[in-house]
């Protein structure tokens, strides 16, 4: 697994500024005034520091960005790294900053003058999402990472303060790589036996073969995964930090690789199809980062492993698959299937674990995307006090969300003939008929609600705290919800 960089928090130690290696990283607030390791620094550089932020380059910079002085006069660092930043910035002006840091690092130790400023916790959290790289499958030598030092007047209590979010950023990393995973390396074996691993972080972790789920009945699940040679399996992970209060459920759809199975995809960019277990990846990345902070709640994760392909034993369109519940299902697209993997595993999750709430993840539909794009999920519930306390706790992380409208009305779109329904409602409204195809899967006194994260769960270009590539959206905005409003 791809490790966070460790960041040390140390006592201001000013003596030191001028041996240090690597680069030095100060902060300016937007008047120009320099704090006591910035003045340091200037007075070794011969003033270098303070022409430069008198200088129109330093007034355009936006708050959190960062300029580099190349080997300065004066001192042993090959550069200084300012950054333009207040003494109390906002979390997401911290993290921002932090990140600047990440991209300005380039395996180069690090020493980051913080003094008194305020939020150093998150700026050291931002410099540690930013500095994930997924370079398991390069041959190349590796590069050094570099070491990175924080000099504090209050080291202790910002080391304090951290502890949680070195859980955060290993929980999104763990999330990042399982997106990232090519699907001949993450099988549906692999996958699961990554989870268990988790055991010895204190997680119960139980996987369900698929005769175990034939019994259950999760026939729906099945159809999914039975024109390939990977087995399907349905992973359990409990973790209970709380009390004997029922706990809160999370659901991932996991479908390790989707050619679309009969319904075939088109060629072009079907290699994206490994992060359609995106779900799957952010509950585990949340369990994960609960395990790691000791959460005081109860929370189960359940994750749907398949792999849809196409063979002679595959699912066809016109196929009526009976789900767990019981409701027959006219499989019209088998290139919809990651709601009929959803379907019995949310209502296993019900049967066996009566959730206090439950909120399921998915790369669900290309609809979403139209909606949306890659800045927002969509969420879609039938409680408001959940999908308000999940939205507000995406925007305290930075996460975008966005709620969708959902109605009787659409369900018209999924009438079968033949069946109870169908898995698709036609070109319109996708991604609220898939909605509306899950919520017949959630009992009603359980508030629900469905994030569908095509857009978010990996992109093209980088984001303001990822590279390219799988984003680990979701973590840290459901983690702060369990925080928040289930947690002790």
């Amino acid at each position: 697994m791809t490790t966070p960089a460790e960041i040390q928090f140390k006592e201001v130690d000013l003596d030191a500024v001028a041996s240090a290696t690597g680069k030095i990283v100060v902060f300016v607030d937007a008047d120009g005034k320099l704090d006591a390791g910035a003045r340091k620094v200037n007075t070794l550089s011969r003033k270098a520091l303070a022409r430069f932020t008198d200088s129109a380059a330093f007034e355009k910079m936006a708050t959190g960005d960062l300029a580099t002085l190349a080997f300065p006069y004066g001192l042993a660092a090959e550069a200084v790294c300012v950054v333009k930043l207040g003494r109390r910035p906002t979390m997401q002006e911290a993290r921002k900053a932090g990140a600047q840091i990440a991209k300005a690092q380039n395996g180069k130790d690090l020493l980051v003058l913080g003094g008194s400023i305020a939020r150093a916790d998150e700026i050291a959290l931002g410099l540690a999402l930013r500095a994930y790289d997924f370079d398991s499958h390069k041959s190349a030598e590796k590069k050094p990472k570099g070491a990175v030092c924080f000099m504090l007047s209050k080291p202790e209590e910002v080391a304090k303060a951290a502890s949680p979010m070195a859980a955060i950023a290993e929980g999104v990393f763990f999330t990042r790589d399982l997106i990232n995973e090519p699907a001949n390396v993450l099988t549906t074996d692999d996958f699961a036996a990554r989870l268990a691993a988790m055991q010895d972080l204190g997680l119960d972790v139980e996987i369900l073969e698929e005769a175990d789920l034939a019994k259950l009945g999760m026939r729906t699940l099945l159809s999914v995964g039975q024109g390939s040679d990977s087995p399907s399996k349905v992973v359990v992970m409990s973790w209970n930090g709380g009390g004997d209060e029922a706990p809160f459920a999370l659901v991932g759809k996991g479908v390790v690789f989707d050619t679309g199975g009969i319904s075939l995809k088109s060629a072009g960019g079907m290699e994206e199809m490994t992060m359609d277990m995106g779900g799957a990846g952010v509950v585990a990345g949340v369990m994960r980062t609960l395990a790691l902070r000791k959460a005081r709640a109860n929370v189960v994760g359940l994750v749907g492993l398949v792999e849809n392909m196409p063979s002679g034993n595959a699912t066809r369109p016109g196929d009526v698959v009976k789900s767990m519940k019981g409701d027959t299902v006219e499989i019209i697209n088998t290139d919809a299937e990651g709601r009929l993997v959803l379907a019995d595993v949310l209502w296993y999750a019900q049967e066996r674990f009566k959730p206090v709430g439950m909120i399921n993840l998915a790369t669900l539909t290309g609809a979403i995307l139209v909606a949306l794009g890659h800045e927002n999920a969509g969420l879609f519930s039938n409680s408001d006090d959940l999908s308000d306390a999940f939205l507000r706790a995406a925007k305290t992380e930075g996460e975008g969300a966005w709620r969708m409208p959902m109605g009787p009305a659409y369900d018209d779109l999924l009438k079968s003939r033949i069946a109870d329904m169908k898995n698709v409602g036609g070109r319109y409204a996708g991604s609220i008929t898939a909605a509306q195809f899950l919520q017949r899967f959630v009992k009603d006194d359980v508030p629900w609600a469905h994030l569908d994260i095509a857009g978010t769960a990996l992109v093209k270009k980088e984001t303001a705290l990822a590279p390219a590539g799988a984003t680990g959206w979701g973590v840290m905005a459901l983690n702060r919800l369990i925080a928040d409003k289930y947690e002790n």
